[in-house]
């Protein structure tokens, strides 16, 4: 196992996707009733709420990717 002493600096793989991603983030924070989540402090926010938005972040994303690959591009 490698020995990974630095800290995780989550780089975007496509960093054209970045504005989609924050807009993405924004949308989601809203429907979970985090209002102006751009302008928030995070760090008064509980984990939970932030893991719920980055949850459903993934599961969104997952979502989208899986119906690209069955080549069902609804939404």
């Amino acid at each position: 196992m490698a020995n990974n002493n630095s800290r995780n600096t989550n780089k975007l793989v496509v960093p054209e996707a970045r504005q989609a991603l924050t807009q993405m983030r924004d949308e989601i924070a809203n429907e979970l009733g985090l209002n102006n989540y751009q302008s928030m402090d995070k760090g008064n926010l509980t984990a939970r709420q932030n893991g719920y938005v980055g949850g459903y972040m993934t599961k969104r994303l997952v979502e989208q990717a899986q119906r690209q690959m069955s080549g069902n591009q609804q939404q």
